[in-house]
């Protein structure tokens, strides 16, 4: 173990589980981490040579290996690289019956001499541990998160693909492993990062719908969590939406639905004339990584760029009278997801082709970054050595 609670426990005997927990996690936020060697398990046989490299699919093809640690005792162990495959769980594990499940979801690139490369990864850890914070999860020591990750990166480099707009995608996730039907936090949780080489997330771009009935998320809620329950909760309205012909919603706000809020499961960013406008965050809104190098990208160019709040009036009528210039989604699978056009109240509104649009501008900046084609001004670019 890296290091042991247990013995605070002792003096809180009559404490129910959810006490404990939450006494756990408040010494381990107070007690240094020591990381020892990180124990590798290989693999006696690999997939790689089945896999076509230049056909890849989202995230359906998996890595040799992947990263485990378990949190019990009211300890983290000591993380494992090990091959992939199932996890054995008792039927009364909580993740089946609470939902206590967040994960990240991130990418690794190799550039033309070969080297890995991670995108601001310490940001997605301190959003795992928000996550965690928000769903009453342990949080995990950075070192468990980036050091793991880098030891499987280095296992698995092979595994980044080269052709042209693919990448490893990366998924953190951890959830409660521990057993009982009570309504409380478990005393138990995994951690796992598992890998799956991609090709591109999107192609082409996209017809939204505008949500008017079901939210994504409440004030109060776990909407800036990247909780599992978010994204179930999503599916439903999205399928309406694709029996209309559409292939997102774009969700607005729970209370009057005047607000745009996100596309899908990204954030959504609007160009009126030549002002680039997105949605802050909130209880309901993600606090996409994605999202924030744009703002710094916008504003690095001088680009005129707002963040407030957007009336579904607004872009209505922005459409209406033709200076509604863009829209686009932003989140880690897709970069930048074009929007082609909009739904609203039986109608449809059509974008225009722009031939130097912002989306596609600030799409190629940052997988110019991401894949070590161009000087990283803002030290986004993590090496994997």
């Amino acid at each position: 173990m890296l290091f042991n609670i247990c013995k605070y426990l002792e003096d809180y005997p009559t404490k129910n589980d959810a006490e404990i927990v939450n006494f756990n996690i408040a010494k381990i936020r107070s007690m240094p981490v020591q990381v020892n060697q990180i124990a590798i398990e290989r693999s006696e046989t690999t997939k790689i040579n089945d896999v076509d490299f230049d056909n890849l699919s989202f995230g359906s093809v998996y890595t040799d290996h992947m990263l485990v640690a378990d949190f019990e005792n009211g300890a983290w162990s000591v993380p494992k690289v090990v091959p992939y495959g199932p996890i054995v769980l008792d039927p009364a594990a909580k993740i089946f019956h609470y939902g206590q499940s967040i994960f990240e979801g991130m990418k690794a690139y190799k550039d033309e001499e070969g080297q890995v490369w991670l995108f601001r990864p310490l940001d997605n850890h301190a959003r795992f541990n928000k996550s965690a914070q928000r769903l009453a999860i342990p949080e995990l020591p950075q070192e468990y998160f980036i050091d793991g990750l880098t030891t499987l990166l280095q296992v698995e480099k092979d595994w980044v693909p080269t052709t042209p707009g693919s990448s490893l995608y990366v998924r953190p996730f951890m959830f409660a492993s521990g057993n009982g039907f009570h309504a409380s936090p478990a005393n138990a949780y995994k951690f796992i990062i598992a890998l799956a080489p991609s090709g591109a997330y999107f192609s082409g771009k996209v017809k939204v719908l505008i949500e008017e009935h079901y939210a994504r998320a409440a004030n109060g809620g776990v909407g800036y969590a990247k909780a599992g329950g978010n994204y179930a909760a999503q599916f439903y309205p999205t399928q309406l939406a694709a029996d209309k012909g559409y292939q997102q919603v774009v969700w607005t706000d729970d209370s009057t639905h005047e607000y745009i809020e996100e596309a899908g499961a990204m954030n959504i960013f609007v160009r009126i004339g030549d002002t680039l406008v997105t949605a802050p965050t909130s209880d309901r809104i993600l606090d996409g990584i994605t999202r924030k190098s744009i703002l710094q990208l916008t504003d690095h160019l001088g680009i005129p760029t707002e963040v407030r709040k957007i009336k579904v009036a607004e872009v209505v009528e922005a459409a209406e009278n033709g200076t509604l210039k863009e829209m686009f989604g932003a989140g880690t699978a897709a970069v930048v997801s074009p929007i082609a056009g909009f739904g609203y109240r039986g109608r449809d509104y059509e974008l225009p082709e722009l031939e130097n649009s912002y989306a596609a501008m600030l799409k190629a900046k940052i997988t110019d970054i991401q894949y070590n084609r161009a000087e990283d001004k803002f030290g986004w670019r993590y090496k994997v050595n």
